[in-house]
């Protein structure tokens, strides 16, 4: 049995101050042994520390059962990981929350990391967060960016500049923002933001399914 990514509920709310949006994720992943882990992940808009939070735990109600929290973080042309003392939440299969430095001497670790990269991976509001995190940018005609017509078309061009086009072809003029606000407006576009460099997405209506092309 392969790896399995499982996501559960999401809970958006409102910032106190009303000037963005707190997004926690939740999911379950069962490793090809059955090994058992729940994660959460999160991020708040609005604030000027671009940082998503996670929680991972493993084990619970048993020896070595813990929950492990660490911080991602834009990274130049990627994004990293960091350990933390400061729990972020609770999940099903965590045990006692660890520091960084327990969490660092804990002998399941590379195994916690093993599962943050498979959540990266599959999970698409991780996708959400992680193009949140990295402010990621993209092209879009006035007709998609002033929500008159539908995100029909994503491309992830070779330069590595998104395009979100609707029935309207690109033409000379484009209005740049960020990805991730395109999907604050529009979530249907969670499926296609794993796209790779060169590769494209197409639709034939609001909610349609994906079909992808390679670059």
């Amino acid at each position: 049995m392969n790896a399995q990514v499982i996501p559960g509920r999401l809970i958006e709310a409102p910032t106190s101050d009303a000037t963005g949006m707190d997004r926690r994720a939740f999911g379950e992943f069962i490793g090809p042994r059955g090994e058992l882990a729940s994660y959460a992940f999160g991020w708040t808009t609005g604030s000027d520390a671009r940082a998503g939070r996670l929680s991972i735990g493993i084990g619970a109600g048993n020896p070595g059962g813990a929950t492990f929290h660490a911080v991602l973080f834009d990274n130049g042309d990627s994004y990293a990981y960091s350990l933390v003392d400061d729990p972020f939440e609770q999940v099903p299969e965590g045990g006692p929350d660890l520091t960084a430095e327990q969490s660092r001497a804990h002998e399941d670790l590379p195994f916690i990391w093993w599962v943050v990269d498979q959540v990266m991976a599959r999970d698409p509001r991780a996708w959400w967060m992680r193009h949140w995190v990295t402010a990621t940018m993209c092209v879009q005609t006035p007709e998609v960016f002033e929500r008159r017509e539908p995100v029909l078309l994503v491309c992830n061009d070779a330069d590595g500049v998104w395009q979100l086009i609707g029935d309207t072809a690109a033409g000379s003029e484009g209005r740049v923002g960020h990805l991730s606000h395109a999907v604050d407006e529009d979530p249907t576009l969670l499926d296609i933001l794993d796209l790779e460099t060169g590769a494209r997405g197409e639709r034939s209506g609001p909610g349609g399914e994906w079909t992808r092309y390679p670059g």
